[in-house]
């Protein structure tokens, strides 16, 4: 009886540093070439606000925290710096403009502490 609760006891812990090194318990990116972890990594080992973490044909996608509203400032500010002008925001898309010129950038809640960005690739030229 005390081997089988000890070997319970070592699976159950085994499974749970197992469960909270994989992250598998985030909800499924919108992104499938990354990993749940990758992604948490790249924002937690970065010093910076919000991160780059993958790009596709016409996308660039990045994370940032949530924190009392930080992502959208976020968001603004980074784009900003590049030249855009913040006009307006309807639903999750932020429209930008430049030189006659419209970006709009969409965010979705991933958890109730990070978000996602995607924003059209060019942006920053």
């Amino acid at each position: 009886m005390n081997k089988g609760l000890v070997l319970a006891g070592v699976l159950v812990i085994v499974l749970g540093v197992y469960a909270f090194h994989s992250k598998f318990y985030y909800p499924p990116l919108p992104i499938d070439t990354v990993s749940k972890k990758e992604v948490i990594d790249s924002l937690n080992d970065s010093s910076k606000e919000i991160v780059k973490i993958d790009d596709d044909n016409d996308y660039e996608w990045f994370i940032t925290r949530m924190e009392q509203g930080r992502a959208y400032r976020n968001l603004k500010e980074m784009i900003s710096n590049n030249g855009w002008h913040f006009k307006t925001q309807e639903g999750s898309g932020y429209i930008f403009e430049k030189n006659h010129d419209t970006l709009i950038a969409t965010t979705e809640m991933w958890t109730g502490n990070y978000v996602i960005v995607k924003v059209p690739k060019g942006w920053n030229n």
